[in-house]
C-alpha cells in the first residue's frame, strides 16, 4: 500500500480536530471569560531509506534520505489572552484586568470544598445575601462576617486589606438585605451601606493565580480545575502578589477573534480539501497497479 494514503488520512483527522476547535471557539464567541483553543501539529516518524555518511578524502558526505509518515496533534492550548471588558454599570458583574480567577466553592464554616476557578464575573446576590455565581456557588473572600455584625468604615478612610497567608481562612460574602447599596473597589474590598446610612466593611474578595494557567482543565459552565502541570494556586487579594485589579460594573468578553477564526477555518477546510486530494490520487495509483494483469 502506498505511504500517502496514511499519511493523507492522518491529516484528515487533524483537520478534524482543528475544526472542532474552532467550531467551539465560534459558539462561545459571547461567553463571559471564555479562553480560546488553538491546535498545533507536528509531523510523525519518518521512515529512513539510507542513512547519512560522512565525507572522506575521495567524496563528500551524503544527507539521510527520509519519506514521512504523515502528521499528528502536538498540542490543543488554551490561550489565556484577555478579552475586552463591557461596560454593565452592575455593580456585582467583575472584571479581571490582568491576572487571576475567581475562586468559587462550597463552604462548610470556614472549610471551601469542590474549589472551581472562573474568569466570568457576573455575581449575584442570593436570597440571603451570599455573594454566589450563576450556579449557586459562593464567592470566596477573606475577612467576612461570620456572626453577622459589621465593622464602621468612615467615608475618608481606606478598608485595610486583611494579610492573606499560606493558608488563608477563607469565608463567604455577605451583604445585609437590609443595605442600601454596595460597592467593590479595586483591591476587592466589599463595603455596603447599611439602614442608617453608615458605611460598613462586608470582607474582601481573593482571586486566585497560576504559575502554568495554560495547564488548567475546562470542566464546563465557566470553569477551571487545577490540573497536574498547573502548579499550586497563589491566592491573595487583588494587586498583590501579580494579581490583576478588580473593575466593579464590568465583564470580561470572550477572547475569541471572528476574523481569525474565520481565517483558521478557510485555512482548516482547504488543507482538509488537500489531503483528501492525497488519499484520492493514491487510490487511482493502486487502481492502476491492479489493473496491469488483465
Amino acid at each position: 500500500m502506498l505511504r500517502s494514503m496514511y499519511s493523507g488520512i492522518s491529516g484528515l483527522k487533524n483537520f478534524q480536530t482543528k475544526l472542532d476547535v474552532i467550531g467551539n471557539n465560534i459558539a462561545n464567541v459571547n461567553t463571559y471569560g471564555f479562553k480560546k483553543g488553538r491546535v498545533i501539529f507536528k509531523d510523525l516518524i519518518s521512515q529512513t531509506v539510507a542513512g547519512a555518511s560522512s565525507g572522506n578524502a575521495s567524496r563528500g558526505g551524503v544527507n539521510a534520505k527520509q519519506v514521512g509518515l504523515g502528521s499528528q496533534i502536538a498540542a490543543i492550548d488554551t490561550l489565556h489572552t484577555g478579552g475586552s471588558t463591557q461596560f454593565t454599570g452592575n455593580t456585582l458583574d467583575l472584571a479581571i484586568a490582568g491576572d487571576g480567577f475567581f475562586q468559587v466553592g462550597e463552604m462548610s464554616g470556614t472549610t471551601l470544598g469542590n474549589v472551581q476557578y472562573t474568569r466570568a464575573g457576573n455575581f449575584y446576590m442570593d436570597n440571603k445575601g451570599y455573594l454566589v455565581d450563576g450556579g449557586g456557588k459562593y464567592l470566596v473572600g477573606v475577612g467576612g462576617s461570620t456572626t453577622g455584625t459589621y465593622a464602621p468604615v468612615t467615608k475618608d478612610d481606606l478598608i485595610t486589606a486583611p494579610t492573606v497567608g499560606a493558608t488563608p481562612t477563607y469565608t463567604q460574602i455577605l451583604i445585609p438585605t437590609t443595605a442600601q447599596s454596595m460597592s467593590v473597589a479595586q483591591d476587592g474590598a466589599v463595603s455596603f451601606v447599611d439602614e442608617d446610612g453608615f458605611l460598613r466593611y462586608a470582607g474582601h474578595l481573593v482571586l486566585a493565580k497560576f504559575p502554568n494557567p495554560g495547564g488548567m482543565e475546562k470542566i464546563g459552565g465557566n470553569y477551571f480545575q487545577k490540573s497536574s502541570n498547573s502548579g499550586d494556586a497563589t491566592v491573595n487579594i487583588p494587586t498583590q502578589s501579580g494579581i490583576g485589579d478588580l473593575e466593579s460594573g464590568f465583564l470580561e468578553m470572550s477572547n475569541v477573534d471572528l476574523s481569525e477564526e474565520f481565517t483558521e477555518m478557510i485555512v482548516a477546510q482547504r488543507g482538509f480539501q488537500a489531503n483528501t486530494r492525497i488519499i484520492t490520487t493514491s487510490d487511482e495509483i493502486l487502481q492502476e497497479l491492479v489493473n496491469l494483469k488483465r
